[in-house]
């Protein structure tokens, strides 16, 4: 299997490159949206069941078909589709983290 990620391919076109990862992020933080808040796993985040861990691989790609629609064949990196994904994960107001029932919740005295 040949190597096929865009930023492998040409890493000298940086700019274009940030602008693709810009654009990923948003689209992701526009996806959020579809969906009511996004519990982040807090018991265990190693729950391949849970919901959170089921929709961030859906999620990643349905953006490299984004991107490689949008930006006429650009292939993201794994890495890349990665940290766009935690990135906007970081900067939504959909995304809240569960309570860690085990030692109770950090709020509450």
């Amino acid at each position: 299997m040949g190597i096929r990620y865009s930023k492998w391919i040409y890493p000298e076109m940086t700019a274009l490159h940030v602008q693709v990862e810009t654009a990923l992020e948003e689209w992701f933080i526009e996806r959020f949206a579809d969906y009511p808040h996004i519990s982040l796993p807090g018991l265990d985040p190693y729950d391949y069941d849970g919901w959170f861990n089921r929709l961030a691989p859906e999620l990643m790609a349905r953006g490299s078909d984004y991107c490689e629609r949008e930006w006429h064949g650009y292939v993201p990196s794994p890495q890349q589709l990665n940290q766009a994904f935690f990135r906007a994960v970081s900067r939504s107001n959909k995304c809240v983290l569960e309570p860690d029932r085990k030692h109770g919740d950090p709020d509450k005295s």
